[in-house]
């Protein structure tokens, strides 16, 4: 059994991720979450989807990415028919 590095419940079947070289346990996707989810520059909500990255900084869509000083950046790209 593995302790969830977040909320510490020992679970049989925890989640186990490697990210930039670091192993981390959780005992479910809320906790991951909590820990892992970038967070948008602007409004603070994390980051569960894409999102977008601009000048090296994260935001959760582009309305936030122009409020927070980046340009350019667009949630989606419509594909023609």
């Amino acid at each position: 059994m593995a302790a969830c590095e977040v909320c510490g419940n020992e679970y049989d079947k925890p989640l186990e991720i490697i990210a930039a070289g670091q192993h981390h346990t959780f005992d479910c996707f809320e906790c991951a979450i909590h820990k892992m989810a970038p967070i948008c520059e602007h409004c603070g909500v994390k980051i569960i989807g894409h999102g977008l990255e601009g000048g090296g900084h994260f935001f959760c869509c582009a309305g936030c990415a122009e409020k927070g000083g980046v340009q350019g950046l667009r949630d989606r790209v419509e594909q023609p028919a």
